[in-house]
């Protein structure tokens, strides 16, 4: 039998007709502060909590619940003679249901406030309650959630009660909700990229329709702390978003962020097939879909520009499965929306955010700092030095091959990555595919130094003029000998860039 009730939501949506449900089905309802304000001012008979506990709140509200006749009416399990007989005697009534929602800190966390002011957001009271109604699940109906609100209301009205498995789900939402709670704030407060325990807190954003492939289920979680460019975005356009889609869009937008002048990047099942940069977004488009006409076609394509009418009509003469870019003008939204399905995207933070990128593998998580870094050193290690112009491309092509699964070779032609050889087992199967797919080119990039000659003589054959990789290898001189056989210039950056 439901007979009475705690209250204490910071989130007053959609209380007051619930507690009115409750008043009708002849439930006492006990409230605290702000929440007993609200709803004695709307008619609901309610008391509060101090006249519970004989204790008035203090702290500025800090210690209010923290009590006995609160924590003994919730915790006491009711088919427990002991239990019972000793919560009479102290004068303790039970309480069956629970309803609390948190001090938001998640939100919070994030806003441009003092350390101090954003710790007075850490809820102490909530969560307590929380859990100990829980623990308590087959005696205690707890509710953390808005949504929760209809399928009690639904069950009460058809049964009289709330069943096991319902009161179950809804205890083991409130241990989710205070892990992923406890996890922001130890993030908050720790500000370490590898603590001892990983408590990463994600709430989940919308459900997808699939992930990888079509059988397997998955959804999209965004950061409760952190803010990232895949989360603020606002999609214009467009279906909605699938597993692929996200993960390509990520790609295709770190890339374009690699640089300062106007680019653009094409990106294919987690590959670009096409980066270039140019004066603007138009030329930039044109120069990145004529790198690979075919591979595009079906791809995502991102901007670290405003696309204009001129590259959204572009655009629309093919086949994409997303647009992305900081920001669009209205002609050519205009016609960008012409295509139902194409996907448009516009984001809202202008670089990516995260410091830390996980890798799951079965049983365990691998963590590690976002590779950030470009270069350590420009050393010219042969006899001939790059041109002005090669140098620049020689830049494109290593914030290319960054990104690239490796092993990974890029070869570049005025400000076009033309060639990508991506995810071989051996650096010659790479180094060949790219030169392939380029046609021709002038520079040639490496991910990771050359252990061997072999990949220097397939560059001097298709006409590669200048190569940057990392350099390390112990055959390094050997690479170098070859390259001043060629009369091709070599740098080392001192920073190798594997993405496996």
């Amino acid at each position: 039998m439901i007979k009475r009730a705690l209250i204490s939501v910071y989130d007053k949506e959609n209380i007051l007709e619930f507690s009115k449900f409750l008043v009708e089905n002849d439930v006492e309802i006990i409230s605290t502060g702000g929440t007993f304000k609200y709803l004695k001012e709307n008619g609901i008979p309610v008391v509060e909590v101090s006249e519970i506990t004989n204790f008035k709140e203090m702290l500025d509200g800090r210690v209010k619940t923290l009590h006995p006749n609160i924590h003994g009416g919730i915790l006491a399990i009711r088919d427990n003679e002991v239990h019972m007989k000793t919560i009479e005697e102290n004068g303790i009534k039970p309480i069956d249901i629970v309803i609390v929602n948190l001090y938001p800190f998640f939100d919070e966390v994030k806003k441009d406030k003092t350390f101090d002011e954003k710790v007075e957001f850490i809820d102490i009271g909530g969560p307590t309650m929380l859990r100990s109604a829980a623990k308590s699940f087959k005696d205690v109906i707890v509710i953390s959630e808005i949504t929760d609100y209809k399928i009690v209301k639904d069950e009460i009205i058809e049964n009289k009660d709330v069943s096991f498995n319902t009161r179950k789900k809804l205890a083991g939402k409130v241990f989710n909700l205070c892990s992923a709670y406890d996890a922001a704030i130890s993030e908050f407060l720790l500000d370490e990229n590898f603590p001892k325990y990983l408590n990463v807190s994600y709430e989940k954003m919308f459900d997808l329709r699939y992930g990888e492939n079509p059988h397997q289920k998955s959804a999209y979680y965004v950061s409760t702390v952190q803010d990232g460019s895949m989360k603020s975005f606002e999609q214009l356009n467009g279906k909605e978003l699938s597993f692929n889609n996200i993960r390509d869009m990520d790609i295709a937008w770190k890339i374009v962020n690699e640089f300062e002048e106007a680019a653009c990047s094409a990106v294919k099942h987690s590959t670009p097939c096409g980066v270039a940069v140019a004066e603007n977004s138009y030329d930039a488009y044109k120069k990145a879909y004529e790198c690979d006409p075919i591979s595009i076609f079906g791809g995502i394509v991102a901007f670290n520009k405003e696309v204009g009418e001129d590259e959204a009509s572009e655009l629309a003469q093919i086949f994409l499965e997303i647009v992305i870019a900081p920001s669009f003008t209205g002609k050519a939204l205009e016609i960008l929306k012409g295509k139902k399905n194409l996907r448009v995207i516009k984001t809202k933070l202008g670089k990516p955010q995260d410091n830390v990128e996980y890798v799951k593998v079965d049983g365990g998580l691998l963590v590690q700092d976002v590779n950030k870094e470009m270069i350590k050193e420009f050393k010219i290690v042969t006899k001939k030095s790059p041109t002005v112009v090669e140098k620049r491309d020689m830049m494109l092509g290593m914030k290319v091959v960054k990104h690239v699964k490796s092993n990974a070779i890029v070869v570049v032609k005025d400000g076009m990555a033309k060639g990508i050889g991506t995810g071989e087992t051996n650096r010659i199967w790479a180094t060949k595919q790219a030169l392939e797919r380029a046609g021709d080119g002038s520079i040639l990039a490496s991910d990771a130094f050359f252990p061997f000659r072999d990949c220097i003589d397939e560059a001097a054959k298709a006409g590669i003029k200048a190569i940057i990789q990392p350099g390390g290898s112990i055959k390094d001189q050997e690479s170098i000998d070859a390259c001043d056989e060629y009369g091709i210039a070599m740098v080392f950056t001192g920073i190798r860039h594997f993405k496996h």
